[in-house]
């Protein structure tokens, strides 16, 4: 489907709820883990798809701050196949020249975890075609009120408060709002990610579980995005006037 993409109306931010991993696994049988394990082919295929088509920044929504609410195996087994995926994929984002970042409280992540991420996005800081942005240990309200507090603790005066600065103290305030939100596994809800930066994205729900996923859907929800009219309040004829 590249061909019907139109190059000069391409999302210049994607980001991305990845869903359905562990219903996918219970399906065949398996242990949620096992429904992880195969999200990180999801993974591999959705960026390298990304870069492909010329997208400057992806953000994948990998570990939410109340998913440390869930079984302790699990969320081990979560660490752990982080660890070894950022281990094993560096090379990848080096030869799709894609730089690595993250937002979220990742100091609550395992030293071992910070460790490799941190050495990841050491070595992949000068690769320019695109920005890999993981959302670890994230959640929309815990960065508002991160911001909120860096504000009151650099006591910045009520006179001085304006929406540009707030979105200065944002995890993202180098990155640009993503135009399109894609959550995948039929599921039609928000979930607490990037509450601030969505305000006028476009959404699109695929009922394909995460694991499932590949370029040809990133590929589907792009054209989607593109037969849309953005009217960011406006009527559609003021829009063109």
């Amino acid at each position: 489907m590249t061909e019907i993409i139109d190059k000069n109306n391409l999302p210049l931010h994607i980001a991305i709820t990845m869903d359905g991993n562990g219903r996918w696994a219970k399906k065949q049988g398996k242990l949620r883990v096992f429904g992880h394990n195969h999200g990180v082919k999801a993974v591999r295929d959705t960026v390298e798809g990304a870069a492909e088509i010329g997208i400057k920044y992806l953000t994948l929504f990998a570990f939410s701050t109340e998913n440390w609410n869930r079984p302790d195996a699990e969320v081990s087994a979560l660490m752990s196949l982080l660890i070894s995926t950022i281990h094993k994929e560096t090379k990848t984002l080096m030869d799709n020249d894609i730089k690595l970042a993250t937002i979220g409280s990742t100091s609550k992540l395992p030293k071992k975890c910070q460790k490799e991420l941190s050495e990841a996005i050491e070595k992949t800081k000068e690769n320019l075609s695109m920005t890999l942005i993981l959302a670890l240990s994230y959640s929309g309200k815990w960065e508002i009120i991160n911001a909120v507090k860096q504000i009151i603790k650099n006591k910045i005066s009520f006179e001085d408060f304006s929406e540009d600065i707030f979105k200065q103290y944002l995890t993202t305030n180098n990155v640009p709002d993503p135009e399109l939100l894609i959550r995948t596994s039929g599921e039609h809800r928000i979930s607490n990610f990037m509450l601030w930066q969505i305000a006028y994205s476009e959404l699109y729900f695929t009922d394909k579980m995460w694991p499932d996923f590949r370029r040809e859907d990133l590929k589907d929800a792009i054209i989607n995005y593109q037969q849309r009219e953005r009217r960011f309040g406006r009527t559609a004829k003021t829009l063109h006037e």
